[in-house]
């Protein structure tokens, strides 16, 4: 059954191997690249969120 698992008597196979890796780095570079879109999002969040406060404690022109 073990063989079954892991292929023929040579272990498992390279290309399988490599594959797994490219595709693991793949994934770890797409958790950065959330991690710098939400870090970035926050900021922008806060940009508007103090735009908004600051365009609120305004009087009005025409008052």
């Amino acid at each position: 059954m073990a063989k079954a698992l892991f292929g023929h008597v040579g272990g498992p196979d390279p290309q399988m191997v490599q594959e797994m890796r490219r595709l693991q780095k793949r994934v770890r570079d797409l958790e950065d690249e959330i991690g710098r879109l939400q870090a970035r999002n926050d900021q922008l969040s806060a940009a508007v969120a103090d735009v908004s406060v600051t365009a609120a404690d305004r009087e009005p022109a025409l008052a």
